[in-house]
């Protein structure tokens, strides 16, 4: 019969196979992670996709060739609520934009989160003036995203997440070497982009629109007697002189042979000498000027207070979801022109209206103490309309086979409102820069659906809750005590 072991060679035995457990658990642990890192596959089990990017950003994403910065301005321990959630829905799509870049060498996508406040050297660094934006950087191309711009929103309430239209759009807009470019123009008396008064300078406006990563430019049609060919988008700034025939024509060649882009912002009083223009896309241009007695349509100032009317127009879409309304100067009437030729494919929409009490006065020039007058005056009822849209889409046989932009013409019936005193006010820089995108074709029409925002509501009756308290403060621990007892008793016996 063998000697038995020593206590000493019995501990030495134990504590070795407790080094072995423990190096064979850590082994196991290390493998696993690098397995995690290096073989990494991942599941989205959630009922709207939330956590996966769609088949068409992917698709850019692969071919991204320069990296890209995401700053974003949003904070979490913000006291606003809908900052709050628009963090933790930009963190969460972010993460999968850096996920999908991972193994691109050469574009990936990578984030960073500033506190304007806290880190405000570094925020004056990257010329960011506000908080609650989104900052897309690729090389010297960067490009804005305001917090409006990621939400569909219907009666003051969000019912979809469009983040990642958005911020696919604005990856590929920064990764492209060419800048799309607007151009202002002049020789008539128009605003000017190098004025910094508050009453017709554009220098705030020029500010945001190259923010944006637009180019902007001044042309002179007298003198170039040509449209550059590199022309997204022709803005006329409330001229205040009338454009010569060989111009008007200068310009309708260029909507109708090249599909070209224009915003015409006409202050009331000085006619444009556009009128072939207007009804070749069914605008008709009123030499009036509104009035609006009540209270909701114009304030002590004099400005119109103009609410948008077509919901579905990407121009107005968020201004009728968030129910806010513009802030006009003087304005005349710009509408869709009854007299119009019948083309299928021509789409004139009434964006912008006054209240019902309004009227356009034709004898604004002699009056000072403006009065209706039925048979001579434009009347209101129902509403007069201040901005109007129209867009010519190509024929279904071309549309089916070929992708053809459209011409596209928006009419203003105001100019002061874009100038450095009243871009500032709500809604009218947002709505500029809607029609700016739209014209410019900025928000690339991408197969990516929003994502519904799903809510959770859970209704207790003030009995349930007092159930509720009582399970939370006496049943779990009482639960919990209850099976300690059972397991000390069990190892007792």
């Amino acid at each position: 019969m063998g000697k038995p072991p020593s206590f000493r060679s019995v501990r030495w035995t134990r504590t070795l196979n407790l080094l072995a457990q423990a190096v064979l658990f850590v082994t196991l642990f290390a493998g696993l992670n690098y397995l995690a890192v290096h073989y990494a596959w991942r599941f989205d089990l959630t009922e709207n996709r939330s956590h996966s990017l769609s088949p068409e950003t992917l698709a850019y994403l692969k071919n991204l060739k320069e990296p890209v910065r995401v700053i974003v301005t949003l904070t979490a321990s913000s006291d606003n609520d809908d900052v709050v959630q628009a963090y933790r829905d930009v963190s969460g799509l972010l993460r999968e934009y850096g996920f999908a870049t991972a193994g691109n060498e050469g574009g990936k996508i990578t984030t960073e989160f500033i506190d304007v406040y806290q880190r405000r050297r570094d925020a004056e660094a990257l010329a960011i003036e506000q908080p609650n934006t989104l900052l897309v950087l690729c090389g010297d191309q960067r490009r804005v995203v305001q917090l409006d711009e990621l939400y569909e929103v219907k009666n003051q309430e969000k019912q979809a997440f469009r983040g990642e239209r958005v911020l696919t759009a604005a990856i590929l807009d920064v990764s492209s070497p060419v800048r799309k470019k607007i151009y202002f123009l002049t020789g008539h008396g128009e605003m000017a982009l190098d004025d910094v008064s508050p009453d017709r300078g554009l220098s705030a406006l020029e500010a945001e629109l190259k923010a944006r990563n637009f180019a902007v430019e001044p042309l002179d049609l007298a003198l170039n007697r040509k449209i550059p060919d590199d022309a997204a988008v022709i803005v006329i700034a409330g001229p205040q002189g009338r454009f010569d025939a060989a111009e008007e024509e200068l310009l309708r060649q260029y909507m109708s042979n090249r599909a070209g882009r224009v915003l015409a912002l006409l202050a009331p009083g000085y006619p444009p000498g556009l009128d072939d223009l207007f009804y070749d896309w069914g605008v008709l241009v009123d030499d009036v000027l509104i009035y609006d007695r009540s209270a909701a349509g114009q304030n002590e100032t004099g400005d119109l207070i103009l609410p948008a009317l077509e919901k579905d127009h990407p121009l107005t879409s968020s201004l009728v979801g968030y129910k806010i309304p513009l802030r006009f100067g003087p304005s005349r009437s710009v509408r869709p022109d009854p007299g119009r030729t019948l083309d299928p494919n021509l789409v004139v929409t009434p964006l912008v209206a006054t209240s019902d009490r309004a009227w356009g006065e034709r004898n604004y020039r002699e009056r000072v103490t403006p009065v209706y007058d039925p048979g001579v005056d434009l009347p209101g009822s129902p509403r007069l309309i201040v901005v109007t849209a129209s867009e010519r889409l190509p024929s279904r046989k071309i549309a089916t086979t070929f992708s053809v932009p459209s011409g596209r013409l928006v009419a203003y019936g105001s100019a002061d409102w874009i100038a450095n005193g009243r871009l500032g006010v709500i809604g009218n820089l947002s709505f500029f820069l809607s029609a700016i995108n739209w014209t410019a074709d900025r928000d690339i029409d991408f197969n990516v659906p929003a994502r519904p925002i799903t809510k959770f509501q859970l209704a207790l009756s003030q009995e349930q809750l007092q159930r509720l308290r009582y399970s939370l403060v006496f049943a779990l621990p009482g639960l919990a005590a209850l099976l300690g007892l059972v397991v000390y008793w069990t190892r007792r016996n």
